[in-house]
């Protein structure tokens, strides 16, 4: 029994880090899309989330299969409770992603506003927090899960401060109210995403110390 146990948590390790990956890319060429106008590059951010949805799905069966069978207990059941909890953060990510990319090409086919929005900065903080989130859960390290918490926390401010100034410029420029609304949603699912990935993070605290982290 334990050795097939042993097999099955290989097989679900194989798979998380194979939809990571997934998620990671998607993520990355999401941003591109936006940031560089590219609709060809979106519509494919959008056709590959098909694919996280059905990884999603496996890796939830074989915990369902593994928690069935096996009955696990401690680290090990923590882990595929941690795992499964994970592959919904993953998937939401993946479908922001998504989101983002759809948002790029109304933005990108819209009259621009002229408020000095620079997305740059706060995309960066997002594509590195979920980088850490997945580095901690491929490592299994609860310290640098600490970090993207705190992390998250910088983002979340950046976008507080984007929100009030796109406000103010819908007051100035009323005409551009369906580019800045774009661009409001943009900033919302990237603070989602960073959202999501302290959520992983709190998932790998869980499972290396046993501690609940969430709420505090």
């Amino acid at each position: 029994m334990a050795k097939h146990l042993e097999k099955e948590l290989e097989r679900l390790k194989k798979l998380i880090y194979s939809l990571s990956a997934r998620v990671d890319e998607n993520l990355e060429l999401a941003v591109k899309s936006f940031q560089e106008s590219d609709i060809e590059l979106a519509k494919k951010v959008m056709a590959n989330d098909a694919r996280v949805d059905d990884l999603e799905i496996e890796v939830e069966e074989e915990c369902l299969k593994a928690l069935a069978l096996y009955q696990p207990v401690a680290i090990d059941l923590r882990f595929i409770i941690a795992v499964m909890k994970m592959t919904s953060d993953l998937e939401r990510i993946g479908d922001l992603a998504a989101d983002i990319a759809k948002n790029g090409i109304l933005i990108n086919q819209s009259a621009k506003p002229k408020i000095p929005l620079d997305l740059h900065q706060m995309t960066y903080l997002v594509k590195t927090i979920v980088r850490k989130s997945l580095d901690c859960l491929i490592n299994i390290d609860s310290y640098l899960a600490r970090e993207v918490i705190t992390d998250d926390l910088e983002i979340d401010a950046m976008k507080s401060e984007m929100k009030d100034e796109i406000v103010e410029a819908l007051k100035r420029e009323p005409e551009h109210a369906e580019s800045l609304i774009t661009l409001l949603a943009i900033t919302h699912r990237l603070e989602r995403i960073g959202d999501h990935a302290s959520n992983i993070a709190e998932d790998v605290i869980y499972m290396v110390e046993a501690e609940i982290v969430r709420h505090q």
